[in-house]
């Protein structure tokens, strides 16, 4: 098999990679990185759109002659390292760091209003 008969499982690994770490769906490659949005850097945009453009065309066996296999598989790298250097983990906890940070702020602001509310009124 050469590179290019193996490019629509590749894409389609891919495409399963960029679910997993985004958390987002779809049926292809282009509706994943249409639902992935801004996620993605914007030069690896445009790589993953080649990839998206590439992906019905490397499906069938005729037309597959017809890619640049050398430019998708530059493409398909710069996704791959760039989806295996985000640590899942991490986001999830800075996401929950973010939330635990503002209520924490919520928390103090409404502390701090109390107070001058109960100084303002001469009750403290």
């Amino acid at each position: 098999m050469s590179d290019a008969e193996t490019m629509p499982d590749r894409i389609g690994q891919l495409t399963d990679k960029m679910r997993t770490v985004y958390g987002v769906g779809g049926a292809g490659l282009a509706e994943v990185l249409r639902r992935a949005g801004r996620y993605l850097p914007r030069r690896l945009r445009r790589e993953a759109a080649l990839l998206a453009r590439a992906e019905p065309l490397a499906a069938h066996p005729r037309l597959r002659c017809t890619l640049d296999a050398a430019q998708l598989e530059r493409a398909e790298r710069a996704l791959n390292a760039h989806l295996g250097g985000i640590d899942l983990a991490d986001r999830r906890k800075g996401w929950w760091l973010g939330v635990l940070g503002g209520l924490a702020f919520n928390l103090l602001l409404f502390a701090a209003l109390l107070i001058w509310l109960l100084v303002w009124r001469g009750v403290i």
